[in-house]
């Protein structure tokens, strides 16, 4: 079985340095030994290094989730390195990457997984693909680069690497973009927005900026329509989960500075069927056919099994 002194190792006469931070995201999940041997990989090539788990449980080859989920999570990580692994194209010629900005690196394949949380940290600075097979994991097949080719290369950056012994030079424009989605503001007011993420409690975040709401007049304790699907509701906005009354639908800003539809101490997501990538369309109070201020809360029905 390879192992991590089959790679090139640090220099013996390195000066002590900073223990250092990888703050590690997967799709890998944790029944399997995948984050394990990871981890264990970084650990052997630097002993001091302290890791972060953000999140293993990202759904399975879900890129944008994976790239919402980081972004959502980088600017409270700590200066360090990022390793993130959603990679369904692997074994293809998509390439692993190493990007530099102002608080440290990320590494991931080079799908757009990355690119959102390169522009939240004011965009890349250096790019590397990682074709130095000498900073790699012999491999005996092509399909857990995360393992063969990006842990080592976080493993080796958090020894004190310099980041461009670990292959070639790219130009930062040349990498795969993030493409997350944006609302539309319609002509009569309305916006029609999606569901960007549900978190554990079912609330549903969408892509839609409270000061929307605001340039059209409304406001905390006003009501919207939404529609979800081929469902019309009524929620009112509202500043805590709390001041939802039972079964009522409600919009909340959450932690992330969106808007958000939610019930309290139940799942909106499973009572509206919302999942991400549903669409979500606002209505706001005043244009023609929206629903009446007598039109109330959502009822509550079973859950799909």
């Amino acid at each position: 079985m390879p192992r991590t002194d089959t790679v090139r190792a640090v220099p013996d006469d390195q000066a002590p340095r900073e223990p250092c931070f990888v703050s590690f995201l997967s799709d890998y999940g944790t029944r399997d030994e995948f984050v394990g041997v990871c981890k264990a990989i970084m650990v052997e090539l630097a002993p001091d290094v302290r890791i972060i788990d953000v999140t293993h449980d990202v759904a399975p080859f879900d890129v944008r989730g994976g790239a919402l989920t980081l972004v959502r999570a980088i600017q409270y990580l700590p200066t360090g390195v990022v390793l993130a692994i959603i990679d369904p194209g692997v074994g293809t010629d998509r390439r692993a990457v190493a990007v530099e900005v102002e608080r440290g690196v990320l590494i991931g394949p080079d799908n757009g997984l990355l690119a959102p949380s390169v522009a939240m940290l004011g965009g890349a600075q250096r790019a590397f693909s990682l074709t130095n097979t000498e900073y790699q994991l012999p491999a005996p097949g092509g399909t857990f680069a995360g393992r063969d080719v990006m842990a080592p290369a976080a493993g080796h950056l958090a020894a004190g690497v310099d980041l461009v012994e670990l292959g070639d030079e790219i130009d930062p424009a040349s990498l795969v973009p993030g493409l997350l989605p944006l609302p539309q503001e319609l002509a009569d007011g309305r916006i029609d927005g999606e569901v960007l993420w549900v978190d554990h409690f079912g609330n549903a975040q969408l892509n839609v900026d409270p000061e929307m709401l605001i340039a059209r007049g409304v406001g905390p304790g006003d009501a919207i329509e939404v529609h979800v699907g081929d469902a019309i509701r009524r929620a009112r906005w509202v500043g805590t989960y709390a001041d939802a009354r039972a079964s009522e639908l409600v919009v909340i800003t959450d932690s992330y500075g969106l808007l958000a539809l939610a019930l309290d101490r139940q799942s909106a997501a499973a009572q509206l069927g919302a999942r991400p990538g549903t669409s979500v369309l606002i209505v706001p109070p005043g244009v023609e056919g929206a629903l009446g201020a007598d039109e109330t809360p959502i009822e509550l029905r079973e859950a799909p099994r």
